[in-house]
């Protein structure tokens, strides 16, 4: 028993270190283990870090700031208007008998239009000559006799009534049969032609036979209110956008400014001198009128997309040579087109962003998309 007794606590003894030397053996395993995770965890967090430190530009468009001429002006509209025009009318009655003329046609003055019959009015310019040749002679032999008192003074006015009256009819019969002809009163071109031939036309209803427009030079009739009065003067310049001429730009002038404002609409009447040498220009085409009231030269230009209005101040993104977008407070003057003069801030020679800067921070670092 004491044998047996003796054997079995050898053998718990042994089996007691064999699980101490696993048990150890399991810690170190584990150790090991835990200390591979920290130092994996180490690394990642080093390289997060670098990651974060990492700027990315933001991509943004850039443009220019300038030097240049930068004006304060009005805009309205207008419609153009001919500067002369005329509608020829037949002043004698008759049936046309000839047309000379079309539409479109450019006339100079006193160019035959259309001509009327003339055989009435010749005939009564050959009754009128008559009429007058019998008169001359009568007055002739009157007078005669009537230096010699032979005939009465109330005969010699008679006859001397009826010489005036005979020159008169005869004055009129040349009229007539010449205004049977129907001419240019002004130069310029055809704009309609209502006379048709064998048409009657009266001279007491006066129907528009022809309508003539000069268009060498136009005019544009602007309104503008009456507050704008002291900054019109005659010979100011003008810009016009014609839209029919696929947006042109015409260059045009004060010709005469209205005296009165108009108590209804308070405003007044500005009349502009619009050139035409190149005959481009029609009447009744629609225009924008831009009305220059003064021009800065040597004047810094700023995009007008550059403008960031931020903190109750107008703001730009500059652009540096290192990509670094600073924010710069700047003082505006005047606005035209795609411009703005820039008077405190900006030197003129500056890179701007123009598109991107919305949500732009200060000393951000950009990158530009647009060269």
């Amino acid at each position: 028993m004491n044998a047996q007794t003796s054997q079995n606590k050898t053998d718990f003894t042994s089996n007691k270190f064999k699980l101490a030397i696993f048990g150890t053996l399991l810690s170190t395993v584990l150790l090991l283990n835990g200390c591979g995770q920290a130092g994996a965890s180490k690394a990642e967090g080093a390289e997060a870090e670098k990651v974060a430190e990492k700027v990315i530009p933001i991509p943004v468009e850039v443009g220019m700031v300038k030097k240049g001429s930068i004006s304060s002006n009005y805009t309205t509209t207008a419609v153009l208007e001919a500067k002369e025009e005329a509608f020829v009318v037949g002043r004698a009655s008759g049936i046309i008998e000839q047309i000379m003329v079309e539409e479109g046609d450019y006339v100079e003055k006193g160019q035959i239009l259309a001509k009327l019959e003339p055989e009435r009015y010749e005939l009564n310019l050959r009754r009128a000559q008559a009429d007058m040749t019998g008169i001359e002679k009568e007055l002739a032999k009157i007078n005669k006799v009537y230096n010699q008192k032979l005939v009465s003074d109330d005969t010699y006015d008679k006859i001397t009534a009826q010489y005036e009256s005979a020159k008169a009819t005869l004055a009129l019969a040349k009229l007539d049969l010449k205004e049977a002809t129907i001419v240019a009163p002004i130069s310029g071109y055809i704009a309609e032609r209502n006379a048709k031939v064998g048409n009657l036309t009266e001279s007491f209803q006066r129907e528009r036979m022809f309508y003539i427009v000069q268009q060498k030079e136009l005019y544009g009739i602007v309104h503008l209110p009456e507050k704008e009065l002291s900054k019109v003067h005659k010979n100011q310049k003008a810009r016009l956008t014609v839209t029919a001429l696929n947006d042109a730009e015409i260059n045009a002038f004060v010709e005469r400014v209205s005296p009165v404002i108009d108590s209804k609409t308070g405003t007044f009447k500005v009349t502009l001198r619009v050139p035409n040498d190149d005959g481009k220009l029609m009447a009744g085409m629609f225009t924008q009128v831009s009305l220059n009231y003064n021009t800065h030269d040597n004047a810094t230009l700023l995009p007008r997309k550059a403008m960031l209005a931020m903190d109750d101040k107008v703001n730009v993104f500059v652009v540096d040579e290192k990509g670094i977008a600073k924010k710069i407070a700047i003082k505006t003057g005047y606005q035209e087109g795609n411009f703005v003069e820039v008077l405190d801030g900006l030197l003129g020679n500056e890179t701007v962003v123009i598109t991107g800067h919305q949500n732009l921070k200060d000393n951000a670092t950009v990158d530009i998309v647009n060269g």
